[in-house]
């Protein structure tokens, strides 16, 4: 069977996703070929240099072999394959930023409007512009997409929202489905066989930028009422009209920070959700995001956060090195230091016992007609594959309610 991704028509055309000219959808696909090309085949050759040149030419600089990932860093960068594989795959994604934001900013004014009819007539998006955006959002262009996901070109743009959503496509490889919400397929699947008959009433998405994680939430309990913050207002008019085109009536879209929670009360919520967020955090917003997310959980209730793995002792220091990778290169300032710490004991800190916690693996859930099922999973692309780990806890009920 083909290993070979699918092509870029395969995307699911909503109402509200950029249309692309033939060449567009072109480069898209070369993106997506390039992409798979270089964490597979050539990716390879970083351990091959690794293991028969940079290695052996540590041990007998230092007489020993690397204590940590930052050594194996320093060494690697030094290799004329890794430097090569390193600037292909920089490379790769500031074309997919071009090649996104060139196929939006032709049809800007038709998105605009597109949106502001979308988000006048369906109540799912609430903007507050005394929000302020952290600074750990606009110290870089994360992802190399410029201006982030929060700047505005002028009042009601949703370039960086709509550049998103029709590039995520090429950077993954298709790997997250026609609708590239592989990642909240994923949590509905892992909870429908964890707790089959739970019905959550509300659902607290934080971080959500477009919504394509907390949609499928929202579609897969349609009797829950499903809040999705981020403090980016582009992100958010984006992610409000590509719901209400896909027909989604019980999500709201709100401008706030997962770091001040205070408009909800205690127990507010049933479910409080990240995907792939933790990692674009400070040190400082962290904690208090997990704090807040405690806070406003109800009794029996379930946090959950899809991320990358921890590095942990049993991980090899050249995996962590591997992983690290988009830490220096693009523009995941705060990846290294979320990986490098012990999530369990962050969210002990934050009120959730070691004892409630657990951790599990997920896959996204690709359209099967998309990604027919293969044994063969492929070369581990070190953080962009599309599987992660799972870090949760369900809150205990109060004392008198369990009595």
């Amino acid at each position: 069977m083909s290993d070979l991704p699918p092509p870029y028509t395969a995307l699911t055309r909503h109402p509200m996703m950029a249309r692309t000219s033939h060449d567009e959808a072109a480069r898209f696909n070369f993106l997506t070929h390039f992409n798979r090309y270089l964490s597979g085949t050539i990716g390879q050759g970083n351990r091959l240099a690794y293991e028969k040149r940079v290695l052996p030419a540590f041990i007998e600089e230092h007489g020993r072999e690397p204590e940590h990932r930052y050594e194996i860093r320093d060494a690697m960068n030094q290799d004329p394959w890794h430097r090569m594989w390193s600037a292909l795959k920089r490379n790769s994604m500031e074309m997919r930023q071009h090649n996104g934001r060139q196929t939006v900013l032709r049809q800007l004014d038709e998105l605009d409007a597109q949106a502001r009819q979308f988000n006048e007539h369906s109540g799912l998006l609430e903007l507050d512009p005394a929000v302020e955006q952290p600074h750990y959002q606009t110290a870089v262009d994360i992802h190399c997409q410029p201006g982030g996901y929060h700047t505005e070109a002028h009042p009601g743009d949703v370039t960086v929202g709509a550049n998103y959503d029709v590039g995520l496509f090429a950077t993954t490889g298709g790997a997250l489905g026609g609708l590239n919400d592989g990642g909240g397929q994923a949590i509905v699947e892992w909870l429908k066989k964890e707790r089959p008959d739970w019905k959550p009433a509300r659902i607290l998405d934080i971080g959500c930028t477009v919504g394509h994680n907390a949609v499928p939430l929202a579609q897969a309990y349609p009797e829950a009422e499903v809040i999705a913050i981020d403090t980016a207002a582009a992100s958010l008019r984006y992610g409000a009209a590509r719901a209400a085109a896909l027909g989604v009536k019980n999500i709201k879209f709100i401008q706030a920070s997962g770091e001040d929670l205070s408009r909800w009360g205690d127990a507010s919520f049933d479910w409080v959700q990240t995907t792939m967020f933790l990692h674009e955090l400070s040190s400082k917003a962290l904690p208090k995001i997990l704090q807040e997310s405690n806070r406003v959980l109800a009794p029996g209730g379930l946090i959950f956060h899809i991320e990358q793995p921890e590095y942990t002792d049993e991980m090899p220091l050249y995996e962590q090195f591997m992983r690290d990778w988009d830490a220096f290169n693009n523009n995941e300032p705060f990846w290294t230091a979320l990986h490098g710490q012990n999530v369990k004991q962050v969210m002990a800190d934050a009120g959730f016992a070691h004892e409630d916690q657990f951790a599990v693996g997920v896959r996204a859930v690709a359209d099967p007609e998309i990604f027919p099922p293969s044994p063969d999973e492929g070369e581990e692309d070190y953080g962009r594959a599309a599987k992660w780990n799972a870090y949760g806890a369900w809150k205990p009920m109060a004392r008198s309610e369990a009595a």
